[in-house]
């Protein structure tokens, strides 16, 4: 299967289960790889036989700048169902990390990874 990755998308966002994560927000990133099959496109050179990259980059941006989420894991899950939603695509899968997540030691980042398929 053919894959779309968009990676290290970054946007700052009010998800957390403390009161100063949903006050204060703080950054996340936004990995999406969608499973499809480009061949049509690579041979037409068409961009309505893709998926665009501007509107996956438009979905993680409303979902983690405009949604409010307590677990990071709701936040993937709501990204990936909207991309299920919206475009012919067989597979997703939604990284987000959190790298400031309010853990007291040094670490790159909490994160998840959920992989949803087409109904």
């Amino acid at each position: 299967m053919d894959r779309i990755m968009v990676t290290g998308m970054q946007f700052y966002g009010c998800h957390g289960v403390l009161p100063e994560e949903q006050e204060l927000g703080q950054r996340f990133v936004i990995d999406v790889e969608l499973l499809l099959d480009l061949a049509k496109a690579g041979q037409t050179d068409d961009l309505l036989e893709t998926v665009n990259y501007v509107a996956v980059y438009k979905v993680a941006k409303s979902f983690t700048e405009g949604r409010r989420f307590q677990l990071i894991e709701a936040l993937a899950e709501a990204i990936a169902g909207e991309l299920l939603n919206r475009h012919s695509v067989q597979e997703v899968v939604v990284r987000v990390h959190k790298p400031g997540a309010p853990i007291p030691g040094i670490f790159d980042s909490v994160s998840v990874e959920i992989r949803r398929g087409a109904v």
